[in-house]
């Protein structure tokens, strides 16, 4: 959705190293947004965006209007039905709906033969995933590692809006994952226990805000009892009016790459 940050640009060169021809779509999705949310402030800067990624090696870029995605008879929508119950899909009731939609659009209008998605946001690379094999687009789908800040905090757009207390605040959520990465490296297994750890981790830091933590299986974003091959820790947290996500998955075999 622009704004772009190390993040997006790694998926970038991730595509140039592996394709002849990289394309990159600019939309800024009013379909994913819900009431209140932040459609109206979320950052845009296009022509900064369009240096970087000519810097990056980006061939095409693509960038269109809401009244020309989206025309006022418009009342056709793509839905994935199980994965998005889940997570971030529960606070945000028509997101996934809105994500899948336009990228199925996209798809169709810019007809890839990959599509590189950061597994930052992984409920919806899984997501996006699952409509590219139900629908049958001959898309592969390559899910990239998360880039992070030097403090560790995964890169976002969003990362914008912190206030400098927030910002050193957010440091709290990359070190909850390295808590749940050492109590699996420790032998720890048990889902409730590594919860609680988490929640007594955030419960001191007053500037957060938790929405969720949970242990799930990648497959079906179901809650598991344990860690095991499938497993991602999932959280999403808010600082003030900002709402930030990031994830683990424990298992190295179960990690995404863009081979």
């Amino acid at each position: 959705m622009g704004a772009l940050h190390e993040g997006h640009l790694g998926l970038v060169r991730a595509s140039v190293r592996a394709c002849d021809i990289t394309a990159v779509s600019i939309f800024v999705n009013p379909a994913q947004f819900g009431p209140g949310e932040d459609l109206d402030r979320y950052p845009r800067d296009l022509e900064g965006d369009v240096e970087l990624l000519d810097a990056a090696g980006c061939d095409l870029v693509f960038t269109v209007g809401e009244e020309e995605m989206y025309p006022r008879d418009f009342q056709t929508w793509v839905e994935v039905e199980h994965l998005p119950r889940h997570l971030c899909g529960l606070a945000r009731p028509g997101h996934f709906r809105g994500v899948t939609t336009v990228v199925a659009k996209l798809f169709n209008i810019v007809r890839p033969r990959k599509a590189f998605f950061g597994w930052k946001d992984a409920q919806q690379a899984l997501v996006i995933r699952r409509m590219t094999e139900d629908l049958n687009f001959p898309i592969e789908i390559c899910l990239i590692p998360t880039v992070r800040d030097k403090d560790g905090l995964a890169l976002s757009s969003r990362n914008r809006y912190l206030t400098p207390v927030q910002r050193e605040a957010a440091r709290a959520i990359p070190e909850a994952i390295r808590r749940a990465r050492e109590f699996f490296e420790k032998g720890g297994r048990e889902a409730k226990l590594l919860l609680a750890d988490l929640h007594e981790h955030f419960a001191g830091q007053p500037e957060i805000q938790v929405e969720y933590i949970a242990l799930v299986s990648t497959s079906d974003l179901e809650a598991v009892e344990e860690i095991r091959s499938d497993s991602m820790l999932a959280l999403a947290v808010r600082l003030g009016t900002t709402r930030l996500i990031d994830n683990h998955l424990f298992a190295e075999n179960n990690r995404c790459s863009e081979s």
